[in-house]
């Protein structure tokens, strides 16, 4: 079983008063993950989990900044001007849980959940699930899976 550190081991926050929570291995495309991290970067809990039930709504678009290529501007990104959006339905609702899940991890730890910030929410590539299809006169088509490690950071200020 291997043994999962924090990309954010250099913040120079008060370990008593920040609150971790991963998802590892998950089933959702790193590039959509990492497009939403930066969105909700900077959030209050409260705040981010709202953004993400809009998104999960398709209510808010969330703004893609280098994953973009061909990708139509967004009416309801007053926020972000001249940007760029998507609906990432899946990887918002895996956000959403794991912010979940570090609202709860605060809340045990002793802070105020009402003034928590999000100071660090990030995602990394995991390993790809190998799948191949068969094909006639002994060729196949690769069917890749890409797995996702995110993880966020809440700090109490």
């Amino acid at each position: 079983m291997p043994v999962f550190g924090y990309s954010a081991e250099a913040l120079n926050l008060d370990k008593d008063r920040i609150a971790k929570a991963s998802g590892r291995d998950l089933r959702v495309s790193p590039k959509m993950c990492r497009e939403v991290c930066n969105a909700i970067k900077g959030m209050r809990i409260e705040q981010a989990k709202k953004f993400l039930e809009e998104v999960i709504l398709l209510k808010q678009a969330v703004p893609f900044k280098r994953h973009k290529k061909k990708q139509a501007h967004r009416n309801n990104l007053k926020r972000w001007k001249w940007y760029a959006g998507r609906y990432p339905i899946k990887a918002a609702s895996m956000i959403y849980d794991i912010i979940t899940s570090v609202e709860s991890n605060a809340e045990f730890r002793g802070l105020d959940v009402e003034l928590c910030r999000i100071v660090h929410a990030a995602t990394h590539r995991a390993r790809k699930i190998k799948r191949y299809i068969e094909r006639a006169h002994g060729r196949s088509t690769p069917r890749f899976k890409n797995l996702s490690h995110i993880e966020i950071i809440v700090f109490e200020e």
